[in-house]
């Protein structure tokens, strides 16, 4: 999608960048019941070198000097938050864990459940777990109010060309910007409804069903599935991958529905947007992302039965939905970009101190919850990165999962390598099971499936 990147603040003072709106009011609305983290997981298939791996990541850091931040001290009636920028980390980021029965699993649910704090930089966690066939993981744990995970996946690909013998590089300028560029991630506000787009209208959206009856009651936190998948292919009449996502995505949500019982409601989807050049060694790390939303519901009607009432949803049906998917993602391009809108901007204006700004955050979020998506569909796309770390190789898998709060309670990220798609399925447990995730990832398999032209073909 063509966007307009926000402008970054000049930085304040040497070594210090204001909070741009996405980190301050994500800040303000932080749940320690369900942090607010970025989980990557990359499977190499050769082991990492412990000192020369931290020596890479250092060195990405010098490059990148925006990864190694810290939020400054502040006080409530501070005018502004912001990010001090550390010539050296303050902690390590990264551990070495020994192969072991349960190791990368518990690895993984870290990624879920403890956040890296901001008052020491990085506030990234990377965790290299050996795995019994002689590969590694690095599973990466990010504290999304400093940054999103194209961010520090960019630092992992420069971490990997210095691993491999790539050679130093002059330090990017801490508040500098990068070239825009079209992509799939993001971080603002639903842009406003058009009618020639068959876009929802303003109107109380679908709500995920709840069911927790295989864990016997709700749970807390989040909890995660991953799939591997063939990876889909433009059609004929060219839907891309993400139109095939975001139709998968519909189908999923309002299949699930219909079998829970849930009342008929327009489904809506948050889909955050990247346009940063991911492949510039200058691209801008932190928050870069902004989110659109993308509305089924009233243009669907006449195909409901049809999407929704059988065993499949009816390939002609589905093809339907695909174009008008097409159409209302190619109105998405011309649309301008502005961080969480006029609340965003009204919210962050250093007009009132942080601690009353934060209050009235809070208090506009838990108002605005009912009008919240149904869902959030994260299309990392295509890896455009080698990630050769030499002897330890290229990887085989990448997952990324964003943070899955109520009310929604349900996120998807895809990301595609070596021809698969890696799929994670993050939920919240207060609204969902792992059994019940499990089926949502089967619906979702199925989704895509119907959106394949050839029924043969694999989703």
């Amino acid at each position: 999608m063509t966007v307009t990147q926000p402008a970054r603040p000049a930085p304040a003072a040497p070594g210090r960048v204001p909070f741009p709106t996405v980190d301050e009011v994500s800040l303000h609305c932080t749940d320690p019941v369900e942090p607010e983290t970025v989980h990557i997981e990359l499977h190499f298939p050769g082991r990492f070198e412990p000192e020369r791996l931290r020596t890479a990541l250092a060195e990405a850091a010098r490059r990148h000097p925006r990864f190694q931040q810290r939020k400054a001290a502040s006080r409530w009636w501070h005018r502004r938050y912001q990010w001090q920028v550390t010539p050296e980390a303050d902690v390590d980021p990264v551990t070495f864990l020994p192969a072991g029965p349960g190791v990368l699993e518990a690895a993984r649910e870290r990624t879920l459940t403890d956040c890296p704090p901001l008052d020491a930089a990085p506030p990234v966690r990377i965790e290299a777990v050996e795995t019994g066939d002689g590969g590694t993981v690095l599973m990466a744990t990010v504290n999304h109010t400093a940054m999103d995970g194209p961010s520090c996946l960019r630092v992992l690909a420069t971490a990997a060309e210095v691993y491999a013998g790539g050679q130093p590089q002059p330090a990017a300028s801490p508040g500098g910007a990068s070239p825009a560029r079209t992509g799939p991630k993001a971080a603002s506000a639903p842009p406003p409804p058009a009618a020639d787009a068959g876009r929802s209208r303003p109107a109380r959206p679908a709500r995920i069903a709840g069911d927790t009856s295989s864990s016997g009651a709700p749970g807390t936190g989040n909890g995660l599935l991953l799939l591997d998948l063939p990876a889909p292919r433009r059609t004929s009449y060219g839907a891309t991958v993400n139109d095939q996502l975001l139709v998968a995505t519909c189908l999923t949500a309002a299949r699930w529905n219909r079998a829970h019982g849930a009342r008929t409601a327009p489904v809506r989807i948050t889909m955050p947007v990247d346009n940063r050049a991911r492949e510039s060694a200058e691209m801008l790390i932190g928050n870069g992302t902004r989110l659109t939303e993308v509305g089924f519901g009233p243009g669907e009607r006449a195909d409901a039965e049809a999407l929704t009432g059988g065993e499949a949803p009816d390939r002609a049906a589905v093809e339907r939905l695909l174009r008008a998917t097409m159409a209302r993602t190619h109105t998405l391009k011309s649309e301008p970009s502005h961080p969480l809108g006029l609340y965003g901007r009204v919210l962050t204006a250093p007009v009132l101190p942080v601690g009353v700004r934060g209050v009235l955050a809070r208090t506009l979020r838990s108002a605005a919850a009912p009008l919240m998506s149904t869902t959030l569909l994260s299309n990392i796309g295509r890896i455009v990165y080698p990630l050769d770390f030499g002897d330890a190789g290229r990887p085989t898998a990448v997952w990324f999962s964003a943070p899955s709060r109520m009310p929604r309670g349900l996120a998807i990220t895809a990301a595609s390598t070596a021809g698969r798609l890696h799929l994670a399925i993050r939920y919240s447990r207060a609204l969902l099971d792992h059994a019940a995730a499990v089926r949502i990832g089967e619906l979702m398999q199925q989704g895509l499936a119907a959106c394949a032209e050839d029924a043969g073909d694999p989703a």
